[in-house]
C-alpha cells in the first residue's frame, strides 16, 4: 500500500559536540518519507523556496520517493533551521529559525495522490493538518505528529486534528504539556480521551510507549554507542513506524507493536550521521538484521 506525507522540508545547519554540518538537506516531510521509503511506495506533498539546492532532489530520486507533490515555490524561499546539540545530545538550542514557505499556504495534494490508504501528517501547523487532513476522507490510517510550538500558538486547532486522526506521534515533553501530567501513562490516556485512536510517546533514548485500545506497548531503543547527529531521530522513527503498517496493510495491536520496532532501528541508523548519509548506505536487509538484534536484547524468560 502506498504512503503520503506532508511536512517541512528545509535546509538545516547543525552543530554537534562530534562537528558541523552547513545547509544540509532536512525537514520532517524529508526524514519520514526517506525511512518509510524502505517498506512502501512514499508520496510527498510540501512546498520549497526557489532557492532550494538542485542537488537535494537527488536524495528524494535515490530513496524512489514520489515527489510529485513538492512544489517549488517561485518567489518564496525554503524553509531553514540552524541548530546546536550539547554534549548531552537530547539538549539542543535553535539558534535560528526561518518559516519562510512554511508559513504559507500548503502545497496542493494531487490528484492522483488523493487514493493514498495510508496518510502522515508530519510536524506542521495543526491548519495545514487540517487541510490536508480533508484529501484523505476515505483513508485507512491517518496518523500525526506535532511539537511545543504548535502547543503554545495552535492549541484549539491541534485539539481539532486530534479529533481527526487515528494515531498520535510526539515526545515526552510535547505529551506532559498537552495532558498537563507529567506520568506518561496517565498522559497517554488522557490524550487517547482527546480523539486518536492510539498514542506514541517518543522517549528518546528511553525508547517508546504505545497507549491503544488493548493496552499498553513499551520498548527501548537500540543502543548506540555513537551519535553523531539525532536530528530527524523523531520524524525517520515514524516513517519506519508508517512504512511497516502500508506495507503490511494491517492496523491492529500487534501490527502497530512490530512496527515501533521498525521505527525504533531506522532511527537508530539515522543518528549515524549527519542528514540522510547513513540511511543512504543501508538497506532492508540491514533494517532487518538489526530488527532482529533488537528482539534478542528485549526478550526474556
Amino acid at each position: 500500500m502506498s504512503l503520503i506525507v506532508t511536512g517541512s522540508i528545509g535546509i538545516d545547519t547543525v552543530i554537534t559536540p562530534t562537528g558541523r554540518a552547513d545547509n544540509i538537506l532536512g525537514g520532517s516531510c524529508t526524514y519520514f518519507a526517506a525511512a518509510a521509503s524502505f517498506f512502501c511506495p512514499v508520496r510527498i506533498v510540501a512546498a520549497v523556496g526557489e532557492d532550494f539546492p538542485s542537488e537535494h532532489m537527488a536524495v528524494f530520486e535515490h530513496f524512489n520517493i514520489d515527489a510529485t507533490g513538492l512544489e517549488i515555490r517561485e518567489g518564496s524561499k525554503t524553509f531553514r533551521w540552524t541548530g546546536e546539540y550539547h554534549e548531552n545530545i537530547n539538549e539542543r538550542d535553535t539558534l535560528d529559525v526561518q518559516q519562510n514557505v512554511l508559513a504559507e499556504h500548503l502545497a496542493p495534494v494531487p490528484e492522483s495522490f488523493k487514493d493514498t490508504p495510508y496518510v502522515f501528517l508530519a510536524n506542521t501547523h495543526p491548519s495545514n493538518q487540517l487541510e490536508m487532513r480533508a484529501d484523505f476522507p476515505e483513508a485507512r490510517l491517518v496518523v500525526a505528529d506535532t511539537m511545543n510550538l504548535w502547543l503554545d500558538t495552535a492549541l484549539d486547532e491541534l485539539k481539532q486534528v486530534l479529533q481527526q486522526i487515528d494515531g498520535l506521534v510526539l515526545n515526552d515533553s510535547e505529551a506532559a504539556q498537552l495532558a498537563g501530567d507529567t506520568n506518561m501513562v496517565k498522559a497517554a490516556d488522557a490524550i487517547c480521551a482527546m480523539g486518536p485512536k492510539f498514542v506514541v510517546i517518543k522517549k528518546g533514548e528511553h525508547g517508546c510507549l504505545l497507549r491503544h485500545a488493548e493496552g499498553f506497548f513499551a520498548l527501548p531503543a537500540y543502543p548506540a554507542s555513537q551519535v553523531i547527529d539525532p536530528t530527524g531521530a523523531g520524524d525517520s522513527f515514524a516513517g519506519g513506524m508508517m512504512g511497516y503498517l502500508a506495507q503490511t496493510d494491517r492496523t491492529d495491536f500487534d501490527a502497530i507493536k512490530r512496527a515501533l520496532a521498525y521505527g525504533t532501528v531506522v532511527a537508530s541508523y539515522n543518528i549515524e550521521s549527519f542528514t540522510l548519509d547513513r540511511l543512504r548506505e543501508i538497506s532492508r536487509d540491514d533494517l532487518d538484521q538489526r530488527l532482529a538484534e533488537l528482539a534478542t536484547l528485549t526478550s526474556f524468560a
